[in-house]
Order: C-alpha cells, then sequence, then structure tokens
C-alpha cells in the first residue's frame, strides 16, 4: 500500500496521517481493518517503565595536566572507567557508596540530574603515566560542560514479561517491587496491548537504524537487546507468552527531558531508571494494522512464583492483560490484586507526544538498514519457567 519514503514524503507536507495505538484500536472496532488501513500512515506506540538494562557514556573532555583514570565517582556513585582516559559508563543500577542514607540512590538518579542540568561531584584516580602524570581530580560537571553524553542501553523494550506473586510465608523484595506472602499481590511490567513490541510481534518494521523517540529525544535502536528470545513460544496471533524479543537503544542524552528519564529506587533491591520510549510504526500494508490492533483478551503472560529461590520458578498458568488491568486476577480460585510497574498515563503521553512531533514534521521514519534476528536462542533455555512449564 505504502512505502517508507511515501509516508515521509506526506510527514515533510503536513498530510500524515498519525494516530497513537489506542487510537487505531479503537478506530479498528468501529469501523475494520481494511478501511483503518487506507485511512492512517503511522500508528506511535509508547511505553514508561522500569529499564534497569540502561546507562549513559559520558565523555569529560580533557584535564590540564591529562588524567587517565581508572576509578571514578559520580556523586558517590561509582562509574566504570576502563575505556579511554576520560570516558566513562554509568550505569543505571550501580549503587552510591557515600553513607547508607544514600543506598537509594543509584546511577539512574545521577542520569536523571544531569539531563535536568543539576550539577554533580566528579571524584577520579588516575594511572599516572608519561603521558597522563595526573594522580587525581575533582571537580563539578554538568550537562553542558562535558563532551558527549548519551544514552547506551543494552536491553529496554521487553516484548512482554511476567507477572509476579509470592506464595511464601514472608514479603519478598524484588526487581517487580515488593512481593507481598501467601499471594499478596501481582505486579506486572508489560502494558499488554499498548507496548510497542507487541504490537509488531515478528519485528517487521524495526530493526538496526530504526528512529525511534527516547527519554524526549530522537535515538536509534542499534542491535538486539541483551536476553533476546524471539524463538519465546508464541500464541496463534505471533504474541509471545513470556519475555521474548528486546531492543539495545542509544540516544543523545543532551536532548532528553528529564520528565521522561527518572532514578527510581525498589526497596531492599536497588536502584533502577524509569525510561519513557515511543516506536513508530509505517502502515505499509493491512498486515501491520491487522498486527497492531490485536487486544488485551489476546495477550497473556505467566503469573510466576517468586518464593521459590531458584532459576526456573514454578508458574500458576498463563493470565490475560484484560484480566489484570481489572484489577484482580485470580490464581487457585483466590482473588488477588494486581497492579502494573509502568505508567500506563505517561506512556499515553509518550505516544501522543511522538504523535505530535510527527504531525509537526519533526519526527520522519526510517528503513531499517538490517533486520534483528528473529532465530536467536536464548541460553539457558529454561531460564523462564514461563516457556518450560507452560508448553
Amino acid at each position: 500500500m505504502r512505502s517508507i519514503e511515501e509516508i515521509n514524503d506526506k510527514i515533510s507536507q503536513g498530510k500524515a496521517t498519525v494516530w497513537t495505538i489506542e487510537e487505531l484500536k479503537n478506530r479498528v472496532k468501529e469501523t475494520s481493518i481494511t478501511q483503518a488501513a487506507k485511512e492512517v500512515d503511522v500508528i506511535t506506540t509508547g511505553t514508561f517503565e522500569p529499564m534497569e538494562s540502561s546507562g549513559a557514556i559520558v565523555n569529560l573532555g580533557h584535564t590540564d595536566p591529562p588524567i587517565k583514570i581508572r576509578q571514578c565517582w559520580l556523586d558517590g556513585v561509582l562509574a566504570y572507567s576502563g575505556f579511554g582516559a576520560v570516558d566513562l559508563y554509568l550505569g543505571a543500577t550501580q549503587v552510591a557508596e557515600d553513607g547508607e542514607e544514600s543506598r537509594e540512590r543509584g546511577g539512574g538518579h545521577v542520569i536523571e540530574d544531569l539531563i535536568a542540568g543539576k550539577p554533580v561531584q566528579l571524584r577520579a584516580l588516575g594511572q599516572v603515566t608519561d603521558c597522563y602524570p595526573r594522580a587525581s581530580f575533582e571537580t563539578t560537571i554538568t550537562r553542558d560542560t562535558i563532551n558527549q553524553f548519551y544514552l547506551f542501553n543494552p536491553r529496554n523494550a521487553y516484548q512482554n514479561f511476567i507477572v509476579g506473586v509470592n506464595g511464601g510465608d514472608r514479603p519478598l523484595f524484588t526487581y517487580l517491587g515488593p512481593l507481598q506472602p501467601n499471594l499478596g499481590n501481582a505486579v506486572y511490567s508489560s502494558l499488554g496491548a499498548m507496548s510497542p513490541l507487541l504490537n509488531d510481534p515478528h519485528l517487521q518494521l524495526i530493526g538496526i537504524g530504526t528512529r525511534i523517540w527516547l527519554g524526549g529525544a530522537q535515538g536509534y535502536i542499534t542491535w538486539e537487546g541483551t536476553q533476546h528470545f524471539p524463538l519465546q513460544k508464541r500464541q496463534p496471533n505471533g504474541t509471545p507468552i513470556g519475555p521474548a524479543a528486546t531492543l539495545a537503544l542509544i540516544g543523545d542524552a543532551k536532548q532528553m527531558n528529564s520528565k521522561w528519564v527518572r532514578g527510581c529506587y525498589f526497596k531492599n533491591y536497588g536502584p533502577s531508571l524509569m525510561l519513557g520510549v515511543g516506536i513508530p510504526f509505517p502502515v505499509l500494508n493491512e498486515t501491520v494494522v491487522a498486527n497492531c490492533a490485536v487486544s488485551d483478551k489476546k495477550i497473556v503472560a505467566p503469573v510466576v512464583d517468586f518464593s521459590i529461590p531458584r532459576r526456573v520458578r514454578p508458574t500458576f498458568g498463563l493470565v490475560s492483560y484484560a484480566q489484570l488491568k481489572t484489577g484482580r486476577i485470580l490464581i487457585e480460585g483466590k482473588p488477588v490484586r494486581a497492579a502494573p510497574l509502568a505508567s500506563m498515563f505517561l506512556s499515553r503521553q509518550v505516544a501522543l507526544e511522538l504523535k505530535q512531533q510527527i504531525e509537526a514534521g519533526q519526527f520522519t521514519l526510517t528503513a531499517p538498514v538490517a533486520p534483528l534476528p528473529t532465530d536467536r536462542v536464548f541460553l539457558p533455555q529454561d531460564l523462564w519457567g514461563a516457556q518450560v512449564r507452560l508448553e
């Protein structure tokens, strides 16, 4: 029906029809897949959720005399310095080392502060050499006083995830937040039918080089994400029954907005990063609309018991996102409160902001330069109980 070049031409002329993913689903209900496909050029998706496998590359610029940094702390958070002399990588989950109270602060908070333009204290120790004679350095840096500052995230935007519960007799503190004993609550991460990759189940629209919306700025898909597992068991509609594809993302943090990049902390687990990611889908044919029309009733996730301290945990079966979004699910006949880890409100705002940028001609689409793998084996293959216990 269309090409990306044709769609971009319409965007440049201000004539492209752009709908958020929810607008598309509603239009399909009112008319049909065929009619919606005739009307829309671009569909925008978005999510705002914890993405702990994230971090920032920082280049400080050289001091005088120069220093070859081998240990460095930003506001008390250790940054990796095993690159060039003044290149750093600050991981979102790295914990601050200064004092007991700072344990709730980590790399994600420092990244947020830098994006917001706030000053950050730097302390560095160097390896003295003939060309790098300086042994230590302390200063204050900001977003504007450093050379490069960009997010480079190894694993973002999971295509589906799990639902966490606790069948034991004591509270558990996890990367999904607190799980109450005796099936006291259930926490899910993915947004189901709103989630970007669940609307492109076979990764036909995105790939390496795809331009995305990242933290309020333009970014790109650079590679498959770590733990990328496209061979996860799938339903007839193509959606996986558990964690599947992931993306590695990159974007200029100097252009980002701290509203969409926020440090967070999970009690008794550690710091992380809440991140907004938006992905536009070009409507090239009816299949695109058919995939994006999937509803929460048709997408499921495994309910995993975290009380079993093993790599493969038992499950209580599958639950649909329609059930999860009612706020209660049934586990072995017992009603259990359910809540999302992602923000549905801010995820909608990501999709809306991306839509507005495309309509204004500020954001155009890119064709991938290479596809993401669809046959990657995830080792060990039984890491998620869902793919073993639910087949």
